[in-house]
Order: structure tokens, then C-alpha cells, then sequence
């Protein structure tokens, strides 16, 4: 049976977008937001904090479970907040060697550790021996910084580390977000290493997901971008696998999703400030425009519009069934 992963997206695919997400269906496990270890042991709070699901044992309220990632470049400091988030029980932790943002890498985290294999053991072996053997243990990463002379020797630094699975994102740091996603590279990977390797990068639809498989020489992946703007994707991939008819009509899709958009904008709503509502809410309909021409037509109408009211009475307007928050409404 394939396994799908709901990725992470730094400052979109946090616990309320998952929450939507794993509520259609369809995960095994959801991967969280990197969370960022510096020079400092990060306070329990902190963990909680960005990943309210520890607090539900370590799943979403659809009962999906959610593995942490964490980001950094020190192996002690590493280790020391992996076995701090250990006593939360998450249903795993992940290492981040896969961020291409440019302040990330200038702080030595993300993919460019990706040019020392040995630094990648390093810090796999420090955490592997700082958390109980019980909890899965994970990595991300790219082919590489500019290429890909490294992926082998990496995948293998981070597998006799002591991981027990990683993920693939089939594109170099160089590569950004730009297609294509080269998924020869990790049926490479696969060959190279014991542990199992799930692909990522690229897969939009369920045909993507086939051609993957194809090429990648395996069934697991993981989503990305592709869920955030297909939410019924995961689904549409498992019925496929099932040998089902896919139904090219998206509209009833469509209606489906009108009452978790507003499930997402309550608790946007409840997580940040009202005003920052309205850019959260924004920056989803921009991406299911890949999808639904009815969220192209939602996001050219709500695009200009700043104030929380305004925005509720244009998702009302197109059929999003809106709960009134008095909360929000007394800060209008």
C-alpha cells in the first residue's frame, strides 16, 4: 500500500491548513513546519505552540499522525531539542536538509549542508542517540546545492546515521521550485540506501502521480504544493490506485470544499491578528486557483479587500457558508 505524506510549506501549510487537509482524507502522516534550533534549548511551549496536534497525541482531529521537523546546523543543540521534543511523544521527528530559502542556508541550516556528507552524519547520529529508539526518525532533503555530485554520498551519510526513512524532494537547491522535478534521482537514491525513500517534488494530479511512481521506481510520496492547491488529491490518487473512474468534474469537489474554507478562515481568525486574516485566507485561494476556476473568480474578488467583514460577505457571497465569530466581529 502507497504511503502519502502531507508535506510542509513555511508560512502555509501550518496546523490549520492541516487540519483542513487531513479532515478530506487520504494521509498516513502530516509533516510539520520546520521549527528552527539555534544556539538555545527551546522551552516545551514552543514545540506545543507550533504544533498544537503533541497536545492531541500527536495527530490532527481527523487522526492523522504529525512528525515535527526540526531545522539547524549544530549537532548537540540538535540533539538536546530533539530529546526535549522527545517528551511530547510526537509520532516522529524530522530533519530539515531540503530549505532553499537564502536565510536559512546563510545560517548553515537547510540544503546547503547538503556539501558535507559528513556534517549530515554528524548531526543524524547526535540525534538518533539523543531520542528513544521508539520514535521515527526522518529526513528531507534535495539532489544536491547546484548538482548533483553529493545526492549518493548524502542519501548514504543520512541513512547510516540512523534514519529511518527519507524523503526525496527530486530538485537542487539551485532548481528553487522550478519544474521539472527530477524523479530518476530518487529511484538513484533508492538503489543507494536500506531505508525507504519517498519522492517529492512535481505531482499535481493523480497522472503525475503515476508517472512518478514510473519513474521513481516506488508508490510513496509526498505532497506538496500539489495538496494546498488540490485538497481532494491525495484522495484522487488513493481511488486511481483503487482502479476507480476519476471524475473530471470538479465542481461538486468545489462544494465540498466551500465549508472547510470556512473552517480554515474561523481558525485563521482564532490564530492570528484580524488583520492578518484576510492575507492568510488570500494566499489559499491564490494557489486553488491551480484547480477551481470558482476560487480564480473568489480571490479576484476578495484580492482587494482588507477588512475581515469585507472579506466574510464576499465568501458568503460565493457560497462559503461563513459561522459568525463574535470575537472577530468586535474588532471590525
Amino acid at each position: 500500500m502507497a504511503k502519502l505524506l502531507l508535506a510542509p510549506m513555511e508560512g502555509l501549510l501550518d496546523d490549520v491548513l492541516r487540519e483542513v487537509l487531513t479532515a478530506v482524507g487520504g494521509y498516513d502522516l502530516a509533516v510539520s513546519e520546520f521549527i528552527r534550533v539555534s544556539g538555545n534549548l527551546l522551552p516545551r511551549r514552543v514545540f506545543r505552540q507550533r504544533c498544537p496536534e503533541l497536545d492531541r497525541g500527536s495527530r490532527t482531529a481527523a487522526g492523522t499522525p504529525l512528525v515535527v521537523q526540526l531545522l539547524g546546523s549544530d549537532p548537540t543543540m540538535l540533539a538536546e531539542n530533539a530529546a526535549q521534543l522527545a517528551m511530547l511523544a510526537p509520532a516522529g521527528i524530522d530533519l530539515n536538509f531540503g530549505c532553499p530559502a537564502p536565510t536559512v542556508n546563510r545560517h548553515g541550516g537547510g540544503a546547503t549542508l547538503l556539501a558535507d556528507p559528513e556534517r549530515l552524519f554528524s548531526i543524524c547520529s547526535a540525534v538518533r542517540q539523543a531520542i528513544p529508539a521508539a520514535i521515527p526518525f526522518t529526513a528531507k532533503m534535495r539532489l544536491g546545492i547546484s548538482d548533483t555530485e553529493k545526492t549518493l554520498d548524502c542519501a548514504r551519510a543520512l541513512a547510516a546515521g540512523g534514519i529511518v526513512s527519507l524523503v526525496v524532494h527530486a530538485r537542487t537547491r539551485a532548481d528553487g521550485y522550478r519544474p521539472p522535478a527530477h524523479w530518476e534521482w530518487v529511484a538513484r537514491v533508492r538503489s543507494a540506501v536500506s531505508v525507504p525513500v519517498v519522492a517529492n517534488g512535481e505531482i499535481w494530479t493523480a497522472e503525475d502521480y503515476r508517472r512518478c511512481c514510473v519513474v521513481s521506481d516506488g508508490t510513496d510520496v509526498m505532497l506538496g504544493r500539489g495538496a494546498v492547491a488540490d485538497p481532494f488529491l491525495a484522495r484522487r490518487i488513493r481511488a486511481q490506485a483503487a482502479g476507480e473512474r476519476l471524475n473530471v468534474d470538479r465542481s461538486a469537489d468545489w462544494r465540498e470544499l466551500q465549508p472547510l474554507l470556512d473552517v480554515f478562515w474561523q481558525r485563521i481568525g482564532a490564530k492570528v491578528h484580524p488583520p492578518h486574516a484576510p492575507g492568510r485566507l488570500k494566499l489559499w485561494l491564490n494557489a486553488l486557483r491551480r484547480t477551481f476556476v470558482e476560487a480564480d473568480i473568489l480571490y479576484q474578488i476578495v484580492r482587494p479587500l482588507r477588512r475581515v467583514d469585507e472579506v466574510e460577505g464576499a465568501l458568503r457571497a460565493h457560497g462559503v457558508p461563513i459561522t459568525p465569530r463574535a470575537s472577530l466581529a468586535a474588532q471590525r
